[in-house]
């Protein structure tokens, strides 16, 4: 797909997208609980990550397609710009943009996570009270965990207390944010293991329905065989 006129290549892409639509795809969507508030075209996600290949990375391009409010174009955005030249302001701007659960996970495990602010915005957006915002930063912490081969164990045992505190929000969309974070960081190595089933015992025991599930869940994870053994 030529890009060389940034319009252009908007026109195109829009064009393309809405000849892609799926209606039987968007009642699929809603059966799992993606109910967003923009205009939703029923394309799959694979389907999106092969265009974004043809199209290659491109900032310009990505701001565009955000703002037209059309879900599938704003999955598009997360998977086309480039994370060096993603900026705080723009940041804080689509977060605050996510209306479903999986715009959130995508934009945070492939774009928002490969920026030098990731770290900080995880502790940023789980203090703060919108239900997508908060999960974007434990979703963060997940990805972290799981794409930033070379962090050390400091950066990881700092989210810990972080997410003993989140363990008190009852929303699905936040408590299953922070059981992901909670596991992940959990299966990077023995000693975040032994730190992340510490971190799960102590919210086992909190009275909270949330945390006596995000609990149950992450430590028969972390404390199977199979987790066990290949971190050993």
């Amino acid at each position: 797909m030529g890009m060389k006129n940034a319009k252009q290549g908007y026109d195109q892409i829009m064009k393309e997208l809405k000849s892609m639509a799926d209606p039987r795809n968007v009642a699929g969507m809603a059966r799992f609980g993606i109910r967003p508030q923009s205009k939703v075209l029923g394309i799959s996600v694979p389907s999106l990550r092969a265009m974004s290949k043809d199209i290659g990375k491109d900032h310009r391009l990505a701001l565009r397609l955000w703002k037209s409010g059309v879900h599938e174009a704003q999955v598009l955005a997360c998977l086309l710009d480039d994370p060096e030249d993603v900026t705080e302001e723009q940041m804080e701007d689509w977060v605050r943009g996510f209306d479903s659960w999986d715009l959130c996970d995508l934009c945070c495990s492939n774009l928002f996570d490969r920026t030098d602010m990731a770290y900080r915005k995880a502790f940023e957006w789980s203090a703060l009270e919108e239900e997508y915002v908060r999960r974007a930063g434990y979703v963060l912490m997940a990805a972290l965990s799981v794409h930033d081969k070379a962090a050390n164990d400091d950066r990881f045992l700092a989210f810990l207390p972080v997410i003993i505190d989140g363990s008190r929000d009852d929303r699905n969309f936040v408590k299953k944010a922070v059981n992901w974070a909670l596991r992940q960081i959990g299966k990077r190595n023995l000693r975040l293991n032994r730190a992340a089933i510490e971190a799960g015992e102590k919210i086992a025991k909190r009275k909270s329905s949330s945390a006596r599930w995000i609990a149950s869940d992450a430590l028969r994870e972390l404390r199977s065989e199979k987790v066990r053994n290949r971190l050993r």
